[in-house]
């Protein structure tokens, strides 16, 4: 299996911080809140920025109508990724 590793500090892959992004993470900070992802060493934050995008975040526009919490359910993260619940989204941000 071919895996690309963003995070070699914590072994955290480019699937894991897609899987990350779409349970609601939108952020750096996000995905480190989740993962350690860039706690480390720092070098790949910039990675992380690339992989997020400077799109819009669904999730946090859902959180701003104050729909996230339905949204970021533990039903809706994908299989083996920790849901990411609206508080944590708002303090990591």
């Amino acid at each position: 299996m071919n895996r690309v590793y963003v995070c070699s500090c914590f072994g955290i892959t480019e699937k894991q911080v897609k899987e990350h992004a779409e349970a609601g993470a939108c952020t750096p900070r996000q995905i480190a809140s989740v993962s350690k992802a860039g706690t480390d060493c720092g070098s790949c934050v910039r990675r992380i920025q690339g992989i997020l995008g400077r799109g819009a975040c669904p999730r946090r526009e859902l959180l701003d109508q104050g729909n996230g919490t339905a949204a970021l359910s533990e039903d809706m993260a994908p299989a083996g990724v920790e849901a990411v619940s609206p508080n944590r989204l708002r303090e990591a941000a």
